[in-house]
């Protein structure tokens, strides 16, 4: 085992500085459809963190309850049930979405909504409420008000989306299930580890997983370094 590890180590150095084309494809494809998934959460799941954090009406709890369950949802389970609304006998198999980039979007991007709501819900509950109510009265408009809020909890909002985009880059259900793993339009980083396990390619595994990693890594720091701008 400890020389599987180091001829992975070994390969992950090769492919790194070797330029692969192939790796390097597998790894912007990724990033790719990671990154517009956690567009796509951020674009409805902020607002609707705001409202749940900035309103009262019935049934909050509830909603927040549904969204911090969903925090452990599967990601087989919700590729299973994407794949029965995608697939040309589903409801939604007109798009053409299964075995595309564009399905796999949608997944993760519901798969990690949760994420974004509960923890972005968490960080505006923390900010103190005096901050809107004093917009207001300097005669901001209620979505001004929440808006300054909302940037007085950015580091907890920054950290939902980051942890969104980690699980969405990581997860391998819906990658799977809904990409169908096709080279050169659906195969990412996770993908390609079960597929090089499976062929008994160890070495080859563990220099993806590495690379995963490092993918994961240097687009952390690259969301550090811009919340570092935002908040100066």
């Amino acid at each position: 085992m400890n020389s599987e590890i180091i001829n992975g180590l070994i390969e992950a150095l090769r492919l790194i500085f070797s330029g692969s084309s192939i790796v390097n494809d597998i790894a912007i494809r990724s990033i790719y459809i990671s990154g517009l998934a956690t567009v796509l959460a951020v674009s409805w799941g902020i607002p609707l963190a705001m409202l749940v954090s900035f309103r009262e009406f019935t049934g909050k709890n509830v909603i927040k309850g549904v969204f911090n369950i969903g925090l452990g949802l599967p990601t087989v389970t919700l590729g299973l049930l994407l794949y029965l609304l995608f697939s040309r006998s589903g409801p939604l198999g007109i798009f053409g979405l299964l075995y595309s980039p564009s399905g796999i979007i949608m997944g993760q991007a519901i798969l990690i909504t949760p994420i974004m709501v509960s923890f972005s819900v968490s960080a505006l509950e923390a900010v103190n409420p005096d901050i809107r109510e004093l917009a207001k009265t300097l005669g901001a408009s209620d979505i001004q008000a929440s808006v300054a809020a909302l940037k007085e909890g950015v580091k907890g909002v920054s950290l939902a989306v980051a942890g969104s985009f980690n699980r969405a880059v990581s997860e391998l259900g819906i990658a799977l299930m809904i990409g169908g793993n096709i080279r050169g339009l659906t195969r990412v980083l996770t993908t390609t580890i079960a597929l090089e396990s499976s062929r008994g390619e160890v070495a080859l595994s563990i220099a993806i997983a590495i690379i995963l990693i490092l993918t994961i890594t240097g687009v952390n720091f690259a969301m550090y370094l811009v919340k570092r701008i935002w908040l100066r």
